[in-house]
Order: structure tokens, then sequence, then C-alpha cells
């Protein structure tokens, strides 16, 4: 089904068609753009709320700037559909976070626009700064540099590193501060109080408003002369401590807030901001969703939705006969309940991820024990380190990709320390349409070689249950990584009502594996999920006399050496397999431990290449990089030398 823009948009196939419209049709054009997002997103998916809450913003930006040349960073991305849409991509917007489409975050190689690859949040200011502190060398004095950040963004470390820099440089930075009050969940914090109070001062708009007439920015005094206004500047501001505004306070000049839905007002700010050199603010009030009353409504549930009716607002599911197996990061989330429960020792730590990785559950259930300590995760790994410090058994919850973030906090504050923290990864593997800034390949090779990490990860729902409780066990002293993917399991029969009852808590004894079956000449070694792949490729190849044996090691370091020498005694063919990267991960584990002890085999390492792996759905992904049991299957057969014949 094809989808059409509207008469304005339809027209807009790069900004300097955008330049050519009348302000007074930016309104409409703003319409159209934020009707074209619900259309196309309703029917393809995607990320949602965040672009509908700027699209006045995105048109504003490229009617004011000259960009390329202009350089605009937008921080994470989810937000910037309005921004691809107007910048040339218009007709291949459906094929947004598909397989060989458009990425849906900035990307540099996919067009001039995108400044800065982004998927990650706080990185904005840092690189517009970087990029106007070169363009000021190079004697670019006309170039403009704007960093587009939402105040969910603004809790992390980095922008406020960023904004102490630029207020020391006389760079030609514009950031703009998007405060809406969320991030994917509500904003924590005291940054969130903040924001609010100073959207609400009456003493300090009082002082904002009297500059800005000052300066000519609104209708009364256009007669200052700008001595006159200078001075005037300088009075007024006298009349509030500089302390009393943070920005100001970095020397950041701060503009704002002003309405960031009033595309008209946007425009003539940002014009006017353009004649004002160094490093400024322009603090705009947005609605996430905006446009779309249930996205409004619910921003959380509709950052990204999924496929949706425009019209009615309802949700598309998939219906199924059978029960479906329980999300990973469900289990987690009830398991952690069901431990807390019964051990008060028990905390729960996440960086702004409290729906992604379900530890919302525990954070309603028990206030006082689960925080979200926003997009924190080198705080969030440190202040567990610290509670564990006082005997609490902290579960921190990050995604894969991003405790890449916070690495040096588990080496220098928990591996060196001893602290047993239970580090609990979210989205290992690939992840799927978020692409390569998301996908969890790296954290089986960062965290391996970190002396006192126990490495661990569940082939299913159960023994994801069964590694937590061994993990908060007074018996467990050491750190310890439990990676799992994102998505569903392979257990139909656990579900949330009979955890408990049917598949109650057991033990793991610390870096012991399991056999799943014995077989002849050769041995798949699977560590995590994965090994449900292999189980169906040793199915599969059964009725062609294929034999595979198949372990499940459940630990790549400590690994199962005991095991290991079982296996290389007896199979002279070896396969590993991991969703992670085949460089320094698991299977060069077993390399490892089969040079150290003399053993010979024939060894085929399966996993994630030494290259990027774009976007698209996992299925698609493991299929490209051969990781199904399908690739599985035909590795068997080349190990035996068994050929298949084909039609």
């Amino acid at each position: 089904m094809e989808i059409q823009a509207g008469k304005l948009l339809a027209a807009i196939n790069s900004p300097a068609d955008l330049k050519k419209l009348e302000k007074d049709q930016l309104l409409q054009l703003s319409t159209e753009l934020r009707q074209y997002i619900i259309d196309v997103v309703s029917v393809h998916g995607g990320h949602f709320g965040a672009s509908l809450g700027v699209v006045e913003l995105s048109v504003a930006l490229h009617y004011v700037f000259n960009t390329p040349y202009d350089q605009l960073v937008w921080d994470v991305g989810h937000q910037a559909y309005g921004h691809k849409i107007l910048t040339g991509r218009r007709e291949a917007f459906p094929t947004n976070r598909k397989y060989n489409g458009l990425s849906g975050f900035p990307k540099r190689s996919e067009s001039e626009y995108d400044t800065f690859g982004v998927g990650h949040s706080s990185t904005s200011i840092s690189a517009a700064l970087g990029m106007a502190m070169a363009s000021h060398y190079k004697g670019e004095k006309d170039r403009q540099h704007i960093a587009v950040i939402g105040d969910g963004a603004m809790t992390a470390g980095l922008p406020f590193e960023a904004m102490n820099h630029a207020g020391a440089e006389k760079s030609n930075l514009l950031i703009i501060l998007n405060d809406n009050n969320m991030s994917i969940d509500p904003n924590v914090g005291a940054l969130k109080e903040y924001l609010t109070d100073i959207t609400t001062s009456h003493t300090y708009n009082d002082l904002r408003d009297n500059v800005w007439k000052a300066l000519g920015k609104l209708p009364v005094g256009k007669n200052f002369t700008r001595d006159m206004a200078s001075k005037l500047e300088a009075g007024l501001k006298g009349m509030v401590s500089k302390s009393s505004n943070l920005f100001e306070a970095l020397n950041l000049r701060y503009f704002g807030p002003i309405d960031g839905h009033n595309v008209v007002k946007l425009v003539e700010t940002l014009n006017d901001l353009k004649d004002i050199g160094g490093p400024k603010i322009l603090h705009i009030k947005t609605v996430k969703g905006k446009g779309y009353d249930l996205a409004e409504k619910d921003q959380t549930l509709w950052h990204a939705p999924g496929l949706f009716d425009k019209v009615t607002g309802q949700i598309k599911k998939k219906l199924f006969d059978l029960p479906q197996p329980m999300k990973y990061q469900d289990v987690f989330g009830y398991s952690i309940m069901e431990l807390a429960e019964k051990n008060e020792k028990i905390f729960g730590i996440t960086p702004a991820m409290p729906s992604g990785c379900s530890l919302k559950y525990m954070m309603a259930a028990m206030p006082h024990r689960a925080f979200d300590v926003g997009i924190a995760e080198q705080h969030a790994v440190t202040v567990s380190a610290g509670m564990a410090t006082q005997g609490m058994r902290v579960f921190c919850n990050i995604y894969s990709s991003f405790m890449q973030r916070a690495y040096d906090m588990v080496i220098h504050d928990v591996a060196i320390q001893k602290l047993p923290v239970v580090f609990c990864l979210d989205r290992a593997g690939l992840v799927g349409e978020d692409g390569p800034t998301h996908h969890g390949c790296y954290d089986i090779a960062y965290m391996r070689c970190v002396p006192n990490l126990i490495v661990s990860a569940p082939m299913n729902e159960r023994e994801l249950r069964n590694l937590m409780y061994t993990a908060q066990l007074e018996s467990t002293k050491l750190p310890i990584v439990i990676r799992y993917p994102r998505g569903e399991g392979v257990m139909p029969e656990l579900q949330k009502d009979n955890m408990a009852t049917k598949y109650p808590f057991e033990e793991i004894s610390i870096g012991k594996g399991r056999k799943l079956k014995d077989g002849e000449t050769v041995a798949i070694l699977s560590f995590g999920h994965p090994g449900n792949f292999a189980a169906q490729a040793i199915r599969d190849v059964k009725a062609e006399g294929i034999n595979p044996a198949h372990y499940d090691m459940r630990f790549a370091k400590p690994l199962d050496e005991a095991m290991l020498h079982e296996v290389f005694g007896k199979y002279t063919k070896i396969i590993t397999i991991e969703d992670g990267t085949v460089v320094g991960g698991f299977g060069s584990a077993i390399l490892e431990f089969m040079n150290e002890h003399g053993y010979k085999a024939d060894v085929k390492i399966m996993g994630i290449p030494d290259r990027l792996v774009e976007h698209g759905t996992p299925k698609e992904l493991y299929n490209e990089i051969g990781l199904d049991a399908n690739a599985i299957a035909e590795n068997l057969r080349a190990m035996m030398g068994v050929k298949v014949l084909t039609n």
C-alpha cells in the first residue's frame, strides 16, 4: 500500500525546497509531516512519539539553517524521522528499520544531512562542540552547529562534561534542549525538578522576557540601540544571580523556555539566535506524541508501539491458538520480585530502562528497593557497588550495548574489589531493527577478560531463573554477569502464574555446564540462547545419520574444565556456538583451553562475525551471518562429509 504525502510535503525533496515556502505555510507543512509519520509508522512500525514531538522543530531547523553546511546533530535519533523525511528520504521512509532499508537512527553513510551517527543517548553536545571547534580552527565563522538533546538524555554525565567544556570555548554552538519530561519512561532525578522550576519561575521568566524585549526578540523594544540593549541586558541579569540558572553558570547564554510547537515562533527565534555568537542554549517545551491523542496520554506505550490502527488506536497483536513463551525480560522482572520477597537484601537498579528490562514490576511493588537512576550507566554500576559494600545483593540490569558505557566502573569499582553485584545484560546478541548501535555483540569478549567476573548465559527461561537464584546466594562471592536476549524465550509452558510452583528455583554450581545428549564424532558446545538453534539443527540432521553430542556450557568464565576434558577426550570435531563476537568470545575461550591442554580437534567457531551487522529482524540477521539452525546443520554436514542433494 502506497502512502501519500500531503501536497506541500510531497514537493519537499530537500531543505532547499522547504526554504521556498512562505513562513505562514509552515504550519500546514508541519501538519502534513506529522500525519505522514503517523500513516507510515502505523503500517510499518518504528519509534513514534519522539518524532511527533519535534515535527515543528524539524521544520524550523531546516527552514532557518543552511543544512548540511550548518551541522545539525540529533541526540539518540528516536526523534529524527521528520528530519529524514525533509532531507530527501520521504519516498524511502516506509523501509525505515527494515532489512536493507533506512536506518532507524541518523547514520553518516546514509545521508550528508546525518552529520553524526547516533543510537545511544547523550552524545550530541560533545559531537557538535567538536564540530564547532574544528570549524572555528578552519576559519568557518559563518558555520552553525546545533545539538538537539532531550531532557531525558540530559540526565547522563556526558552532556554536563560537554557543557562545562563548551562554556570555556568561543565556538559557535547552539544547544536546543527539547524538554518534554520524558525519555522512554518518565524522567527521574533532580534535573527534572530543576527544569520544572526554571519553566515556572516567575522571576526568571520575567527577566528572560525583559532581556529579549531589550534585544528586539519580542515586538516591544525595536527602537533600542544595540548598546542600550546590551546595557539593559546586563542590568536585568544583575537582578538574578548567575548561579540561579545552571546553564548561565556554565557560561552558556540561556534563552527560553518557549513553545516548541509554535513553528513560526521557532523560526523567528532561531533566526535571531543565528546572530549571537558563542555557546548558547535554547530551552523549548514540547509534548512527546504531539498530535496523536493516545500517544500524548500514554507516552511510554507509544514510544514504539509496533503496528497499529491509526483511526482506532488499536495496537495490532499476533493471534495464536497456543500459549506463547514469555519474554526473557519479563521472566527477569517477575523472578527478581519473587526472589526479593524471600531475600530482603535484594535491590534492583536500572539506568532509564524500567519498562524495557521489566524492572518496572518491582518498582511498582517495592519502590524502596528498585530504582531507575536515569540515563547514567556508569552511576548505575558504581551505586550498585556501593550498596554491595553494605551487604546488599544488587541486580543491576543494563542492556548489553549500554553496558559498554560503564566498562571502567565494572573493572575499577566492582571486579577489583570482588563485590558480588549481579549484572543482568538484557538485549544480548542481535536485537533486530535497532541495528548495530544496539546489538549486544561484545559483552562475552569484554567481560570474560576481566579478573574476578563470572560470565554466564541461560539457554532458556528456566535457566535464567536458576542463574538469578544462584547469583543472590551468599555462597556466590564474586560479581556475576547473566546475559540473555531480547524477546520471547522457548518455553511456552512457563508462564507468570506457574513460575514459582512448576519451576521452583534451583541452584546451579558456578562454572558447571550440562550435557544435553551424547553423540558420535562431533560435539556442539553452545553458550546461551543459540543452544536452541543447535538443538533444532540436531533434529534436522538426524535422518541423515548425523548424531552430534550437545553440551550447554552455561558459563564462558569459569569454563567447566571437567566437561571439556570429556568432550576433547571423546570427540574429534567440535562446533562452538554463541551470539557474541567470534573475536575473543566463547569460542576463543574453548580454543585457549584446547591449546593449553594440548588437545587436537577440528574446531568450527560460529558466532557474530568481525564486522558490523546492520538492522533487520533477528531471523533475517541470524540467517545473514550464518547463525541459525540451517547454518548449524550445514556445518554439521560439512564436518561429517555428508552431501545433501538438491533438485
